[in-house]
């Protein structure tokens, strides 16, 4: 179980990090999701031991774990890291890679390396210099490698970015089951919500370099605290209760708003095809609306929605 106490950490004069605490349990998954410049790689550093934090602690199994300042070698042995820059060493093949920290003693090596090409889908590529692949493969490699020496706990940073789309998902189902299967924590940081909503048990939410929020994926979702952690996965509404009496305003995604009888107008703006739907755009009192349609709407309809039912 890796455990942080009021982690801190600044360059220079900008706190990056501020009191940062967070509890992850052996075997659960978890996002890293918030703006970009929040601090989310920033916190990957500090925990692998990259960057040291000015204040706080951080605990492995209850053991402390020291920060850069302490080692000559960055890391600790029980966690892998993956970053946005690789570690690969480019005049070698992919096998050589995965494996180089492998013993040769080992009885299983070259089979545990044939199991995780597989698992990043780059068995076909194991005789290929490193330095002749694309960077959505170089990535695939580096997490392979870093899977090698089965780690207790693995950090990931936008782990999918140089991927193509038509890969993403069978990796990602791959990965993440192979990391259930082998109880293996992990942490990612991305901007991606399918990263998040598919894979991850729970998320933390980052701003200005503090946790706002961390629960479960599906209630940092289904029941958002903010306008900013709703719009981390969506489009998102910000509703005021008068237009539909409510006690509060409402924070709504276009999915849960539809045409209805009653409910309050809406004059529509623009339509974006999405494949299965239209994401509508509509304005009220200048404020605007997002709602989705099986059709197209022609502008400047008025439309009344409400709360699906």
């Amino acid at each position: 179980m890796l455990e942080l106490f009021d982690i801190s950490f600044a360059f220079a004069k900008a706190e990056t990090l501020k009191n940062i605490s967070l509890k992850l349990e052996q075997g659960t998954h978890a996002a890293v999701i918030g703006e970009s410049g929040c601090g989310k790689s920033t916190l990957l550093d500090v925990i692998y031991g990259l960057l040291q934090s000015q204040k706080g602690s951080l605990k492995w199994e209850g053991e402390e774990l020291l920060g850069a300042d302490h080692h000559l070698v960055p890391g600790h042995p029980m966690m892998k890291y993956v970053p946005q820059e690789f570690d690969l060493m480019p005049f070698t093949t992919v096998f050589e890679n995965v494996g180089e920290h492998l013993s040769i003693q080992i009885d299983d090596r070259e089979m545990r390396i044939e199991e995780l090409l597989e698992v990043v889908d780059m068995s076909d590529f194991k005789e290929r210099k490193v330095k002749t692949l694309s960077g959505g493969q170089k990535q695939r490699v580096a997490i392979a490698k870093a899977l090698a020496q089965e780690p207790k706990l693995l950090l990931l940073d936008e782990p999918f970015s140089h991927i193509d789309n038509f890969r993403k998902n069978a990796l990602r189902r791959r990965l993440f089951d192979y990391l259930t299967k082998n109880n293996i924590s992990c942490l990612v940081a991305t901007h991606d919500r399918d990263d998040v909503l598919s894979f991850c048990h729970k998320t933390i939410i980052m701003r200005k370099g503090e946790i706002i929020d961390y629960r479960a994926t599906h209630e940092v979702y289904s029941k958002p605290k903010s306008l900013y952690t709703a719009s981390l996965f969506d489009e998102v509404n910000d509703i005021p209760k008068e237009w539909l009496r409510k006690e509060h305003d409402l924070i709504v995604y276009p999915h849960q708003l539809e045409r209805a009888i009653s409910g309050f107008e809406v004059e529509v703006k623009q339509s974006f095809y999405q494949g299965k739907d239209f994401l509508i755009l509509g304005l009220k009192d200048g404020k605007e609306v997002f709602f989705k349609s099986e059709v197209s709407i022609e502008y400047g309809t008025t439309i009344v929605l409400n709360l699906v039912s």
